[in-house]
This record gives C-alpha cells, sequence and structure tokens, in this order.
C-alpha cells in the first residue's frame, strides 16, 4: 500500500475489490459498511464477506451474493442468514461441504436436508446425526409398508422397490397431511401403482423394514 492509496475513497477502492474482492480488508471500515462496496467485492470473491461490517453480513442479497460465489463464504454469515433455506441451499449449490454451517435447524430439517443432498451429495455429511440415522435406514430397507388415511378409508401398500420418490417419501411424509392436489400427493400415486396392496392378515406384514402413514386431504 502505498501514501497515494486513499482505502477511504469509494472509487478507488470499488476499482481495487472489482479486480480482488479480498482487497475489501484495506477499506475504512466506513466502506466496510458500504452496500455497494461490498456486493462488488463478494461478487469477485464470496469469501470476501469476511471482511464486510456486521450489518451488510446481515443482508441477505449481500450474503445471497457471496454464497453463489463461494459456497463457504456461508461461514462469514450471520447467524439468522445461516437459518435461511434459500441462502443455504444456494451456499450448497454452489459447495455441498457449506451445509457445515447452516444451523443446527436446517441440518436437523430432513425436508431441507434431502434437497441440499439434491444439489450436492456431499452436504450429507454434515447433516444432523438424527437425519443421517433415517438416511441409513434406508439403505438396507427391503420393505417399507406404506398406510394411507382419507376420509375414503385406508389402504395398506408393500414396496419391495424402493422408488426416489419413495425415498423422498420416506424421509419427509411420515404422520404428514398432503392435499390431494398436490405434486407431492400424485408422486405418492404413481408409487402406489408399483406397490402391493395387503391387508392385515398378511403375513409379509411381520417382516417389515419400515413403516410410514400419509394422511390425505381434500
Amino acid at each position: 500500500m502505498t501514501n497515494t492509496e486513499n482505502w477511504n475513497d469509494k472509487s478507488f477502492v470499488l476499482e481495487k475489490v472489482k479486480r480482488n474482492g479480498l482487497a475489501l480488508k484495506y477499506a475504512s471500515e466506513k466502506l466496510k459498511n458500504n452496500k455497494e462496496v461490498v456486493l462488488e467485492a463478494v461478487k469477485q470473491n464470496g469469501y470476501a464477506l469476511r471482511y464486510a461490517s456486521k450489518e451488510l453480513q446481515n443482508d441477505k442479497e449481500v450474503v445471497f451474493e457471496a454464497v453463489k460465489q463461494n459456497g463457504l463464504a456461508l461461514y462469514c454469515a450471520s447467524e439468522k442468514l445461516k437459518n435461511d433455506k434459500e441462502v443455504v441451499l444456494e451456499a450448497v449449490r454452489q459447495y455441498g461441504g457449506a451445509l457445515e454451517y447452516a444451523s443446527y435447524e436446517l441440518r436437523n430439517d430432513k425436508e431441507f436436508v434431502l434437497e441440499a443432498v439434491k444439489q450436492d451429495g456431499k452436504a450429507l455429511e454434515y447433516a444432523s446425526v438424527e437425519v443421517i440415522k433415517k438416511i441409513q435406514e434406508l439403505t438396507t430397507m427391503k420393505k417399507l409398508l406404506v398406510i394411507t388415511t382419507s376420509d375414503d378409508g385406508a389402504g395398506k401398500y408393500l414396496f419391495e422397490n424402493l422408488s426416489e420418490e419413495l425415498f423422498e417419501l420416506y424421509l419427509t411424509a411420515d404422520n404428514q397431511y398432503i392435499c390431494k392436489d398436490t405434486e407431492g400427493c400424485r408422486k405418492l400415486n404413481m408409487s402406489l401403482e408399483n406397490a402391493i396392496e395387503i391387508t392385515n392378515t398378511d403375513e409379509r406384514l411381520k417382516n417389515l423394514d419400515g413403516c410410514i402413514v400419509v394422511h390425505f386431504y381434500y
């Protein structure tokens, strides 16, 4: 840094961070809190978020741009934004391991983890112990019973081959209420076409690996 470099001059700093986002480190505190300057820095290098003010580390637009460029920038985000599904999914999309820095609430949310794993399989490593255990159960599961209830009655369906849709259902839909006019319901109905409808006296009920209950409503 030379004497002529004015790190409190907005135009000067903008030019610097456009070429190297990490140059934000040398900016004045005032400019580290300037949204225009910080946005340019994190677009060039997401990890520049570490040098932004606490206020801008809590700004969703700034953090979203940072994790879009570098998923690991989630580490520098505020606790509030580490619990923001849109921000964290974007971080995981860029780098699966970013899930490590998400809130425990999101790492323990089976539906969210499933979405994260779809973006990058590496994300599973950072899910909560409870979610990992649930997913590991599926690796040895051969027979799954799905019980459906609705105003029209109840049904029992045995699956001997787990489809991707059923995998998702097992993780997220147990004891859930699903509207019949939704995509989730249509997916389940397609899966049920490949299942074996059974009765309470069926011997195969004695050798189940898992069971979920899904409630349909209109």
